[in-house]
C-alpha cells in the first residue's frame, strides 16, 4: 500500500513537472503577439522550431542522465534552464536571441525535464498499465496551454510581451523544483503490484506489453522496429507542429476568431484528453492498431480543415488532431518499452523521440514559409494529410521484435519480470 501510494504521488508530480513545461504548445499565442510587433510569420516559427528541435535531442543525454543519476537531480536541472531561459527571452527580444533564449536554453530544458517524470512513474505500476500511465503524466504536457494560454493572452495584455517572460520564468523555476523533490525511482528489488511472488500474467502478444530482451541502445538502433517508430513519430510530427504553432492566427484568419487562445486551448484540452485516453485505448486493443487509428483519424482532420471557415468546424477539425496527436506522444513512449524494455528507457526512448525534432524543425518553418508564400493554409493541410497517410502505412507494418509472425488477437503466457 506505501508503495502504491508512492507510485501515485510521483503520477501526480510528474504531471506538474510537464504543465510547467508545456509552454511550448502555447507558442501560437505569443506568436501573434510577436507578429504585432510586425516579425513575420516565418520569422516567428523559428524560435519555435528550435525549441522543438532542442526539446527531442536533449531528451537523448536527459534519458540517459536519468537513468544513470535517477529523476530529481534532472528535473532539478531543467527547472533551473527553464528559468534563465524564459527570463533572458524577456530582456533580448529579437529573433536571434529569442531563437537562443527561448529555443536553445528553454528548448533543452523541456526536453531534459520531460525524460524524467514518465520512466519514474511508469515502473511504479504493473506493465499492462503502462499506457495510461504514461498517458496521465505527459497530459500535463498537452493541457498546459489551458491556462498558459489566457495567462500568456492577460500577461500580454497588461504587461507587455517582455514581463510575461520573466513571470514565466521565475514561476516556472520556482514550480519544477519544488515538484522534483517528489520524483524518484523505485528502490531495488522493486515489483510493482499484480507482479509479486512470481505471479504469472497474461498479456497479449501483439501488445507488447513485455518486452522479450532488455536491449541495449546500440541494439535497438540496428533494429527495423526502431526505424519504423523514428519514421512514424517523425510523420506524425511533422504534420502536427506544421500547423499547431499557428493556431492563433488560423483561427482569426480562417473563421474570424479574435480571442486568439480560445483555439489553442480547444486544441489542449483535447491533446491532454487523447493522452490519456489513447493510453487506455492502447493497453486495451493494441498499440498499432491505435497508432492505425490515430493516422486515420488525422488524415480525415487535416481533409475537414481546409474548409472549416466557421469557428465549430474548425473547433471540430483542431480538437481532432489535438486529440490525435496527443494519443501519439503516449502511445509511443509505451510501445518504446514493450518492444525494447525498460532497463534503458530512457536513453532508449531519447533516441526514438529524436524523430520529434526533425518534425519540429521542419513542420513549423514549412507552415510560416506556406503562410508567408501563398497567404493562407491550404497547402499546410494537405501536406499534413499526406504526411499523415505514410504514417497509417507504416503502422499496418510495423510489430514487436521477434514476434513478427504473430498476429492479433493471440495471447501468449508470459511470466513477470522485476522492473526498475
Amino acid at each position: 500500500m506505501q508503495h502504491t501510494y508512492k507510485g501515485i504521488i510521483v503520477l501526480l508530480a510528474g504531471l506538474g513537472v510537464n504543465l510547467m513545461l508545456g509552454t511550448l504548445y502555447a507558442w501560437g499565442v505569443i506568436s501573434a503577439a510577436l507578429m504585432n510587433l510586425g516579425w513575420s510569420a516565418t520569422a516567428t516559427q523559428i524560435p519555435y522550431m528550435v525549441a522543438c528541435a532542442m526539446f527531442a535531442f536533449s531528451m537523448v543525454p536527459g534519458g540517459k542522465l536519468q537513468d544513470i543519476l535517477g529523476p530529481k537531480k534532472i528535473i532539478m536541472g531543467s527547472a533551473v534552464l527553464a528559468g534563465i531561459g524564459l527570463t533572458l527571452s524577456g530582456f533580448l527580444l529579437t529573433p536571434l536571441m529569442l531563437t537562443i533564449t527561448f529555443g536553445i536554453i528553454f528548448g533543452f530544458a523541456m526536453g531534459a525535464g520531460y525524460s524524467a517524470p514518465t520512466p519514474a512513474a511508469v515502473k511504479w505500476f504493473h506493465p499492462s498499465k503502462r499506457g495510461v500511465v504514461s498517458g496521465i503524466v505527459i497530459s500535463g504536457f498537452g493541457l498546459a496551454p489551458v491556462y498558459i494560454g489566457p495567462l500568456t493572452t492577460s500577461l500580454i495584455a497588461n504587461h507587455g510581451i517582455e514581463t510575461t517572460f520573466f513571470v514565466l520564468g521565475g514561476a516556472f523555476f520556482i514550480c519544477i523544483l519544488a515538484l522534483a523533490q517528489l520524483i524518484e525511482n523505485p528502490p531495488e528489488g522493486y515489483l510493482p503490484p499484480g507482479a509479486d511472488h512470481g505471479e504469472t500474467i497474461n498479456v497479449k502478444a501483439s501488445h507488447s506489453n513485455a518486452a522479450i530482451k532488455e536491449y541495449e541502445p546500440e541494439e535497438m538502433i540496428k533494429t527495423r522496429q526502431f526505424k519504423m517508430l523514428w519514421s512514424m513519430i517523425a510523420c506524425g510530427t511533422f504534420a502536427g507542429l506544421l500547423i499547431i504553432g499557428q493556431l492563433s492566427n488560423i483561427g482569426l484568419e480562417q473563421a474570424g476568431i479574435t480571442n486568439g487562445f480560445i483555439l489553442a486551448a480547444v486544441y489542449a484540452v483535447f491533446n491532454a484528453f487523447g493522452r490519456v485516453q489513447w493510453g487506455i485505448i492502447s493497453d486495451r486493443i493494441g498499440r498499432t492498431k491505435s497508432l492505425l487509428a490515430m493516422f486515420l483519424l488525422q488524415v480525415l482532420a487535416y481533409v475537414l480543415l481546409p474548409f472549416a471557415a466557421t469557428p465549430l468546424v474548425l473547433m471540430i477539425s483542431v480538437s481532432t488532431v489535438g486529440f490525435t496527436f496527443g494519443g501519439m506522444l503516449t502511445v509511443f513512449p509505451a510501445i518504446t518499452g514493450d518492444y525494447f524494455g525498460m532497463k534503458n528507457f530512457g536513453v532508449n526512448y531519447g533516441l526514438v523521440i529524436t524523430a520529434w525534432g526533425i518534425g519540429g524543425v521542419f513542420g513549423p518553418l514549412s507552415g510560416g514559409l506556406i503562410r508567408d508564400f501563398t497567404g493562407g493554409y491550404t497547402y499546410s493541410y494537405i501536406i499534413s494529410g499526406l504526411i499523415s497517410i505514410i504514417g497509417m502505412l507504416l503502422a499496418l507494418k510495423v510489430s514487436a521484435p521477434g514476434m513478427e509472425k504473430v498476429r492479433e488477437p493471440q495471447a501468449v503466457e508470459l511470466t513477470s519480470h522485476k522492473i526498475g
